[in-house]
C-alpha cells in the first residue's frame, strides 16, 4: 500500500493526462487523516489551483457552513476531488481524465478508511456512487459499497448558483449527522 508521502509525490509528478499541463498546483486533498467522513468533489477550481488546497473559494466557504451546521469543521473531515488538477475554465472533467485520477482517490480512500463518503455533486456521484446517478433524484439516498456508506448531495457551487436547493442539502447534512452518531454509538 502507498504511504501519504508517496501518494503526494505521485500526484505532484503526474503527467497522465493533459490537465497536468495547465495546472499551477495539483490538489490531492486535505483534512483529518483519521476522519470518519470523506467528502469528494469534482475537481479544483481557480482558487484551489493557486493554493493547492481543495474547496477554498466561495464553494469552500459554503461547505464549511454546511459542516458547521452539523457540528463539524474542516479539520474533522477529509476533503478531496475526483481529479487533482483544474480542468480548463472549470469545465467538468472528461471521462478519460477522471479515469486517470481515480487510482489516486482509491489510494486516498484505502489510507483513510472512511466509514462515510459524501459525493458533492453529480461528477463525484457518477464515479463513486452510481454511473447512472441523477443528483436531483438520488441525493440523500445512502448506499453501501465495500463496507463504506455513500451518499450523493448537491455540490456547494451548485447551491451558490441555485439557492432553492439549500434546504435539501441541509437535510442531507442532518442525515450525515444522524449516521455519524449512530456509527459512534455502535462502535463505542
Amino acid at each position: 500500500m502507498l504511504s501519504w508521502e508517496v501518494l503526494q509525490t505521485s500526484v505532484a509528478d503526474c503527467k497522465k493526462c493533459s490537465l497536468s499541463q495547465c495546472r499551477i498546483l495539483p490538489v490531492l486533498g486535505e483534512g483529518n487523516l483519521n476522519a470518519d467522513i470523506l467528502f469528494v468533489g469534482e475537481g479544483p477550481g481557480r482558487n484551489e489551483d493557486i493554493q493547492g488546497r481543495p474547496f477554498v473559494g466561495q464553494a469552500g466557504k459554503l461547505l464549511e457552513e454546511m459542516l458547521e451546521s452539523i457540528g463539524l469543521t474542516r479539520s474533522d473531515v477529509y476533503i478531496s476531488n475526483i481529479v487533482k488538477c483544474r480542468p480548463p475554465n472549470n469545465r467538468v472533467p472528461l471521462p478519460e481524465e477522471a479515469t486517470m485520477c481515480l487510482p489516486y482517490l482509491r489510494a486516498q480512500t484505502a489510507l483513510l478508511k472512511p466509514k462515510i463518503i459524501v459525493c458533492l455533486g453529480a461528477t463525484a456521484a457518477t464515479y463513486i456512487y452510481d454511473p447512472n446517478v441523477r443528483i436531483t433524484r438520488d441525493r440523500g439516498i445512502w448506499k453501501e459499497k465495500k463496507g463504506v456508506i455513500i451518499m450523493p448531495t448537491f455540490h456547494p457551487a451548485a447551491l451558490l448558483r441555485d439557492s432553492s436547493r439549500k434546504a435539501e442539502a441541509w437535510a442531507d447534512m442532518q442525515t450525515i449527522k444522524s449516521l455519524l452518531l449512530r456509527l459512534k454509538t455502535n462502535s463505542g
